[in-house]
């Protein structure tokens, strides 16, 4: 027996009496069985009943085919004999009209006619607007399961001769543990609906069993009593198969199975459509993770930590990226940037550029003049290229943070006393707009401040406007830092409560997992000075005696700092140097000494030559000082200034006692 139809009952509670076998105890049953009127007391649907009275429904040559059931409250019991009289009549009327009666109400698992094409109209709006194969999977669960009454669902893909669990809903983690990426042959039912492309209808277990009886566990297993296997066909192929899966047994109507087939051509389709996107968004993530920093270095003078999310729609790639860059004298270079625009494209641009930020770098530039050399390259790429970007450079000696920007965001300052505030840049157009010279501002920073970097899809997803994102970003790093003691408490790494702070801080502008129309980066950075005591200068004469007066002062610092293993090497450093300084440049001379992971040793002049490597013959009596300096130290170059240049050296430091 079919419920055909019902009133004043939720679907969940009705679809129990969805489907009745002729040898189940309910009042339905017996009433057809015996052929009249049946009174049973119980709550039979777990709904507060007292009982239920049936009557039947009989049929044009008197012989029972259905039942009219009233389910009656606790207080009222057994109906009298009017209240029967009364149903049989309202019986009579229902047998005389069954032919209104074209199958389960909706939503108790038959779609009705007049509802196909609402399905159809829907589930096709829906699935147009599936990007990805999960995103299949959920339009599927939402438009098809309720209006069949099935409560299961998994589709599988078919790769390289091998089924891969695209997903499934309604089944035990241990079941859906054992589909996985499965060789097709070991599916029959899902092999025989591919080979044939043809659906096939499985209406019990014991029907199941005596088809497949080899794989009966596994549908044991899905704690499922009915199925639909449907071939997933795009482009005259198929490429996977959806299982529609129901608690209860249940037979298919021919129109059921036509519908299904239909829907099953729809999600085909979007599926197909869906995995293209798949392959191309994991080949725009795979680019995106390879542009962008793996890790963030841990440097003397900066920690920092930083969080990357892309953009919740779309290809869900774009421009936006940031950098840590180590520069000479432990200074360190922070970058953030957005290329305008989202998609491969763009992401390889922000790849472009962000190789020529460090390639730039490390000539070690002044942020306006690098910011002068990127613009330029991004006019070349054309008139449509446009890239924010912000460059700042920390000296720990100085504690000064000097950045320019270029159509950017500005970054915001947290000090340790909880205070926070966003400096008042005047800020160039973007790269590709611009016009060179840029600003450059400084910013002295107090001991333990907290530098915040963003790009404007982070502080524009709440408010779209950026004053208003800016206030916020201030409110969350606000209560961040409260939240976290982090300026008091001094018992974890600062990467660690950097990553906290980050945390905080998405979470509070981003609540519930919101996503974002276009891609965001934070960046904190907590620059770490120099202590006043690994700094040492001394102001040398432009004669010869320069040289040893160098190495004097070498001895002397190196013997306070406990470095003597490095005494000779750096002797013979500054000799050539100095000597360099002495013979091809000019005066002032000047030796600075810096000790952190490294023993920097700097010589400034009054010269902007550039210091060259020559090729020393066999017999020529100089031109291997240089050699020397490259042979003797682990890095070494040269940065220019306004009134001329510092050579620099850099050598490994033994741990600290």
């Amino acid at each position: 027996m079919r419920l055909a139809a019902a009133d004043g009952l939720a679907p969940g509670i009705a679809e129990t009496w969805a489907e009745l076998r002729e040898e189940q105890e309910v009042a339905p049953v017996h009433a057809v069985r015996r052929g009249a009127f049946v009174w049973m007391k119980g709550d039979h649907l777990d709904i507060g009943a007292g009982g239920t009275a049936s009557v039947p429904l009989l049929g044009s040559d008197g012989r029972p085919v259905g039942a009219l059931s009233v389910l009656v409250a606790a207080e009222s019991g057994e109906p009298d004999d009017v209240r029967q009289s009364f149903l049989r009549s309202v019986a009579a009327w229902v047998s005389a009209h069954r032919e209104r009666l074209t199958g389960t109400p909706p939503g108790l698992g038959r779609v009705a006619e007049p509802e196909r094409a609402v399905l159809m109209g829907e589930l096709t709006a829906a699935l147009a607007e599936a990007l990805t194969s999960a995103d299949v999977l959920a339009v599927v669960a939402e438009h098809i399961l309720p209006p069949l009454g099935a409560d299961g669902l998994g589709i599988d893909v078919l790769e390289g001769g091998r089924l891969c669990l695209v997903g499934n809903v309604g089944h035990p983690p241990d079941f859906a543990r054992q589909l996985g990426e499965r060789p097709l042959s070991s599916h029959t039912v899902e092999a025989d609906v591919l080979r044939t492309r043809t659906p096939t209808f499985i209406e019990s277990i014991t029907d199941f069993g005596n088809r497949y009886p080899d794989w009966l566990h596994m549908a044991i297993a899905s704690s499922k009593n009915a199925w639909a296997f449907l071939p997933l066909l795009a482009s005259g192929r198929a490429i996977g198969c959806c299982v529609v899966s129901f608690s209860r047994p249940r037979s298919f109507t021919d129109a059921e199975c036509t519908v299904l087939m239909a829907l099953s051509g729809l999600v085909g389709q979007a599926l197909e459509r869906a995995r293209l996107y798949d392959v191309e968004h994991a080949r725009a993530q795979g680019l995106q993770r390879g542009l962008l920093p793996r890790e963030l270095p841990s440097l003397p003078a900066v920690r920092a930590a930083a969080r990357y999310l892309p953009a919740g729609r779309g290809e869900q790639v774009g421009g936006d990226w940031y950098d840590v860059i180590a520069l000479s004298a432990d200074r360190v270079a922070l970058v953030i940037g957005d290329v305008m625009g989202h998609g491969i494209a763009e992401a390889a641009t922000m790849g472009r550029l962000r190789t020529a930020i460090r390639t730039l770098a490390d000539l070690d530039m002044p942020p306006d003049e690098l910011l002068g050399h990127l613009n330029e390259i991004v006019s070349d790429l054309g008139e449509d290229f446009y890239a924010s970007c912000l460059y700042a450079v920390f000296d720990p000696v100085s504690r000064v943070c000097s950045l320019s920007v270029a159509g950017h965001p500005p970054p915001v300052v947290v000090h340790p006393d909880g205070t926070v505030h966003c400096p008042d840049l005047a800020a160039d157009p973007p790269l590709g707009a611009a016009e060179p010279p840029f600003d450059t501002h400084d910013l002295r920073l107090p001991e333990g401040s907290l530098l915040v970097f963003c790009t404007d899809g982070l502080i524009e997803a709440a408010t779209g406007d950026v004053d208003q994102g800016l206030t916020q970003l201030q409110q969350a790093l606000s209560r961040a830092v409260a939240e976290t003691s982090y300026f008091s408490a001094a018992d974890r790494d600062d990467a660690g409560r950097l990553d906290d702070l980050c945390d905080l801080v998405l979470t509070a502008l981003l609540p519930d997992g919101r996503q974002i129309d276009d891609d965001a980066v934070l960046l904190i950075a907590q620059p770490r000075p120099t202590a006043a005591d690994d700094v040492a200068t001394c102001d040398l004469p432009g004669e010869p005696r320069a040289a040893g007066l160098a190495r004097a002062y070498v001895r002397e610092q190196l013997a306070s700092w406990g470095l003597d293993d490095l005494l000779v090497t750096t002797e013979l450093l500054v000799s050539e140097l100095v000597g360099n300084v002495v013979r091809h440049a000019k005066g002032p001379i000047r030796l600075r000494l810096l000790r952190s992971r490294s023993l920097i040793c700097e010589v400034y002049d009054g010269s902007l030559t550039t210091p060259r490597i020559r090729r020393a013959a066999y017999t020529d009596e100089g031109g291997r000082g240089l050699q020397l300096v490259a042979a003797l130290s682990q890095r070494w170059g040269a940065r220019y200034f306004g009134d001329g240049k510092c050579i620099w050296t850099e050598q490994d430091c033994p741990p600290r006692a």
